[in-house]
């Protein structure tokens, strides 16, 4: 064999094989055109659903065996999220959490509880249900749950809400720590509906101002909003605080019939338009509650949706004052479309205007990711539009003007009449280590369980201050607590931070017992700006 002969070889021999390779594609290929022309004509010609023809040729050609419905559950989300940011696929795993929240409702033992360290503690059991038919008490560790050590392996708090939830009728055997006995009492509680209340708190924030907070507009919130209002007018109410802050919206019909309880009869509340210029207005008929009476909303960032479109209705009419930061800017309407497989679609169907007419949606572009969605909140902190409004531009092409000749505008939120700042007096790294660490809540958990006999006995605002007010060592006792939790700091920055360390230990103890929220929002009052600024305005 010559040189060049041996030069030449290896090439020939690859050429050869690349040819082979290239005609036997095309051989086995044409047998596989053939499938899909056949594929073609079962489907009744040329497919104009490419997304279908293509999952029907991969469940007919596809090399192994797939899980179709693996794919579908896959395509279904990125499909959704090629629209507006708040069009959404949900899928039946989660479809349980979501109508719970939205319904108002949910079967289970019927208690408030969080985790102390390793421990279940129940923190409240809420009349009526079914732990307080059985005797479980604030206090109570819950050990074991059907025979399952549940304590001491610091299970997560979603595992054991699992645990406890079930079907209405059906049983839970729990093993409950009570006091020092080291003797587990076991207890069968009968699941059942419990209730979710969207009023967190409704109180007399001062002798004639009412003040409730409203966490989501669920399926009864209208109906626990006039319980509230009669409750609190039998209490002396002259003024009200409506607490929108970091509620992210829910049902369009509760926005509406609560803005009704607000507004004097034929004032417009909303109206949604739909992609064929399609419109549906709703106004007040006039047989609110509080059509009168003086009246302040409060929102912020976290404000959104159903939110918006009360405090929009408010704001328009001028009807009442709108005290805080500029909300979220959510302005278009979902609806929730079920899926056989228990599965759901929420889909943009319209967008919604306040009277004015002006629309309060954010930009968005389609198919916008959700994290370049959310990253206008995070831009508003870095422009520092949260700690000024001065660092807030308006576009004048949306500038409207209400009947009584306010200037508003549309486009992103809805700006309040009165800018209240974040503020930030008093948080020094040391007060943000300790409630980063949640050192701050592990010891007001710890706290309330020193002295549960007397806690279990407080049944209003008034018993709940002078039980707080007795404890003059309560910043330096949590101090040293800190210390043990391997937390120090200099007593300047304490001092820095005693007020809003006070404010705070006051409020979650005060949240830890029978009162709940109102004894959360009643002693985080003193330290809450925006809340002073709405007192200030009713009652000055």
């Amino acid at each position: 064999m010559n040189k060049k002969t041996k030069i030449l070889l290896p090439l020939i021999v690859a050429v050869a094989v690349v040819v082979g390779i290239w005609i036997g594609s095309v051989a086995s290929g044409s047998r596989y055109a053939r499938l899909s022309s056949e594929l073609i004509r079962s489907m009744g010609g040329t497919p104009d659903d490419k997304l279908s023809y293509v999952m029907q040729v991969i469940e007919a050609a596809y090399i192994d065996p797939v899980n179709m419905d693996t794919i579908r559950e896959a395509l279904m989300p990125e499909l959704m999220a090629q629209l507006d940011p708040h069009s959404v696929y949900i899928p039946a795993i989660d479809m349980t959490d979501v109508n719970e929240n939205l319904e108002g409702e949910f079967d289970g033992i019927g208690v408030v509880f969080n985790m102390s360290t390793d421990t279940i503690v129940v923190l409240n059991v809420i009349a009526g249900g079914p732990s307080y038919k059985a005797g479980i008490m604030p206090g109570d560790r819950i050990v074991t749950i059907d025979g399952r050590t549940v304590a001491g392996i610091k299970m997560p708090q979603d595992s054991v809400m699992k645990l406890l939830r079930g079907k209405r009728g059906t049983k839970v055997n729990v093993g409950i720590g009570r006091g020092r006995t080291e003797e587990l009492v076991d207890i069968e509680i009968i699941r059942d509906k419990i209730p979710i209340n969207s009023i967190d708190a409704a109180f007399m924030l001062t002798p004639n101002t009412g003040f409730v907070k409203l966490s989501s507009f669920s399926r009864n919130s209208h109906k626990e909003l006039v319980s509230a209002i009669e409750k609190l007018e039998k209490e002396g109410m002259k003024s009200m605080i409506f607490d929108l802050r970091d509620n992210s919206g829910g049902y369009l019909d509760q926005a509406i019939l609560i803005a009704n309880e607000f507004l004097p009869a034929g004032k417009m509340i909303v109206y949604t338009e739909d992609r064929f210029k399609q419109r549906q207005v709703e106004y007040s008929d006039g047989t609110g509650e509080c059509t009168d009476i003086p009246l302040v909303i409060l929102i912020n960032e976290y404000s959104a949706s159903s939110s918006e479109i009360l405090a929009g209705a408010v704001q328009d009419n001028d009807r009442g004052t709108i005290i805080g930061r500029r909300s979220f800017g959510k302005g278009l309407v979902q609806n929730q479309l079920p899926l056989p497989d228990g599965s759901a679609v929420r889909l943009t169907v319209a967008r919604y205007y306040t009277p004015t007419g002006r629309s309060i949606q954010k930009p968005y572009e389609m198919g916008m990711s959700a994290e370049e969605y959310e990253a206008d909140i995070l831009n508003r902190y870095l422009h520092s539009e949260v700690f000024s409004a001065d660092s807030i531009v308006f576009n004048d092409s949306l500038r409207f003007v209400t009947e009584g000749g306010k200037v508003v505008y549309g486009g992103g939120g809805i700006m309040p009449d009165i800018f209240v700042p974040l503020d930030t007096i008093g948080v020094t790294n040391y007060y943000a280590e300790v409630m980063n660490k949640n050192i701050l809540y592990r010891y007001t958990l710890d706290y309330v369980d020193k002295y549960r006999s007397k806690v279990n006995k407080l049944s209003t605002i008034a018993e709940l201050n002078a039980f707080l007010d007795s404890d003059k060592t309560l910043v330096d006792d949590f101090v040293r607590y800190a210390e043990r939790e391997g937390v120090r700091a200099g007593r300047k920055e304490i001092e820095e931070s005693r007020e809003l360390l006070l404010a705070e230990l006051r409020a979650y103890i005060g949240r830890n017992t029978p009162l709940e929220d109102a004894g959360f929002y009643v002693n985080i009052y003193p330290i809450d700006n925006t809340l002073l600024s709405a007192v200030r305005e009713l009652e000055e």
